[in-house]
């Protein structure tokens, strides 16, 4: 078990037993795999309605979606912004599922704290201190994704930031690390899976769609070796037709491929004796 003098409020020493998060009656961090489902962008509300309907009907229990972007290139699409929070909580409402997403500066947490289930902070902003500690004055669960670069200390210092501030409603997102390599968008690294449930009481879930991989073909097998790892859950881009997605339309996958992959991946669940 790795120990530190960087933070302990995040460690097993301080809480043995795994943290469970409550969001609207979804459990994560319990046996059962969670799987959060949707576009990386939300592009219109008939778009969103529609793939949040399919991703419940297949067994996704949480609905993720982009409003604010965060884009390499200026020139990329930034998202809807509140419109496309307005959208979300709408298909919230019809399928009765809870949303999740990214909250980009301190001064967009009230706005997305108003729409969302979840806020997200995406891997740029990982090492964002004002915004991490701005997080954990707010009531709502914070899925913290992995910084591109950022060791296990690192990952776990800036959940500390979180629970120090009184929110301890905090899940770890592993999202791959740049590494050398250049067949994929990055490098998913699943050894720090066993690591983190080793380590600390916060659940963990994978994204291995976005910058995992950054491949489609490659989402099935990794989300299958991400939950025999002990991955508490998944994270899946999806989206009605990803030729013409606005944002990541090579790393989504449609909804044949979305209900291909929940049903291999109970199979594995049922393997390592957790259920979907």
């Amino acid at each position: 078990m790795i120990k530190s003098q960087l933070y302990k409020l995040v460690t097993r020493e301080f809480k043995p037993k795994d943290t469970i998060i409550d969001v609207n009656g979804v459990r994560i961090g319990g046996k059962e795999i969670i799987v959060l489902a949707g576009p990386c962008a939300v592009e219109s509300e008939e778009q969103t309605i529609q793939i949040a309907k399919e991703i419940k009907k297949f067994g996704a229990k949480i609905l993720r979606g982009g409003a604010i972007k965060p884009r390499t290139s200026p020139y990329s699409f930034q998202g809807l912004g509140e419109e496309g929070l307005k959208i979300l909580a709408k298909a919230r409402k019809i399928t009765k599922i809870p949303i999740v997403t990214e909250v980009m500066d301190t001064s967009d947490i009230q706005l997305v704290c108003e729409y969302a289930d979840i806020l997200q902070v995406g891997s740029r902003n990982a090492q964002n201190f004002s915004l991490l500690k701005k997080l954990g004055k707010c009531n709502k669960p914070v899925l913290l994704k992995r910084g591109m670069s950022s060791t296990l200390e690192e990952f776990l210092s800036a959940a500390e930031y979180i629970l120090n501030e009184g929110n301890p409603n905090v899940i770890l997102c592993e999202r791959g690390i740049r590494t050398f390599e250049t067949a994929t968008r990055n490098t998913l690294d699943l050894s720090i899976v066993p690591l983190i449930k080793q380590s600390t009481h916060l659940p963990i879930i994978v994204d291995p769609s976005h910058w995992g991989t950054g491949l489609r073909n490659l989402i099935a097998p990794m989300s299958k070796a991400a939950i025999a790892a002990g991955a508490d859950g998944l994270l899946i881009e999806v989206h009605n037709n990803p030729e013409v997605a606005k944002c990541d339309g090579q790393q989504s996958l449609n909804f044949v491929e979305f209900q291909h992959l929940m049903q291999e991946i109970k199979i594995v669940a049922k393997a390592v004796g957790r259920y979907l």
